[in-house]
């Protein structure tokens, strides 16, 4: 067991129990509420290291659970909505939240941005050198290896590959990306992210291969390990 502690806040009980049964599955202790004022019950009593977060929950919302946790604590906290609108996400990330899903998602995408945001907070052991078919990556060091060939990269082609990694698998918007590595306030061109990872696919050789392009959507990172 990890011994981490997770908050689930979802009103709906088929997706609430879909998702603890995930999260139980990882060695995950998981607390569930059906609303917002379950879940503020269950801050008061029991110390969480993450927090999943429905947006449109009876009694508090999301909103309001958010806001109370950031009171007084820094733990991850992940959104669950089936908003799409920009304001809105900006919204989440005015009030803290560390990251966003919309609704329908993938159980296996949630666990993943789960692990990572748990890596990124010192909560999980992250290795600091991660090995995939041609490519090793040494975060402590900043270096990437292609086959016995050093690359070299930007801080911002580094910080890319180092996030398409960590979430390896999951289908990535272009808005995440910029979210993530440039910050979700940037207001410049969405072309510099497209003209980075060209760079980084060049750099890359072969294993450049691993970012593919989404048509209308963005990008994912694939690699059989």
């Amino acid at each position: 067991m990890s011994g981490i502690r997770i908050l689930l806040a979802e009103d709906d009980k088929n997706l609430r129990e879909l998702v603890a049964k995930y999260l139980e599955k990882e060695g995950y202790l998981v607390f569930s509420a059906s609303d917002g004022e379950k879940a503020m019950d269950i801050l008061y009593e029991s110390s969480v290291d993450l927090a999943i977060l429905d947006v449109m929950m009876p009694g508090a919302d999301g909103w309001e659970v958010l806001t109370e946790i950031r009171r007084d604590s820094e733990i991850p906290v992940i959104m669950l909505t089936a908003k799409r609108e920009e304001k809105d996400r900006l919204q989440g990330f005015d009030l803290g939240t560390d990251d966003y899903i919309t609704k329908p998602f993938s159980p296996r995408e949630l666990i993943m941005r789960v692990r990572a945001l748990l890596k990124r907070s010192g909560k999980l052991s992250q290795k600091s050198i991660i090995e995939l078919p041609g490519i090793r990556i040494d975060s402590s060091s900043r270096s990437v290896t292609i086959g016995t060939e050093s690359v070299s990269l930007s801080s911002r082609e580094f910080d890319l590959l180092e996030y398409f990694i960590d979430n390896r698998g999951i289908a990535l918007t272009r808005i995440q990306l910029l979210d993530r590595i440039w910050g979700y306030e940037y207001e410049g061109e969405t072309r510099v992210l497209d003209t980075t990872i060209k760079r980084l696919r060049q750099k890359l050789g072969i294993c450049g291969n691993c970012i593919k392009t989404l048509r209308g959507t963005g990008y994912i990172f694939e690699v059989h390990e």
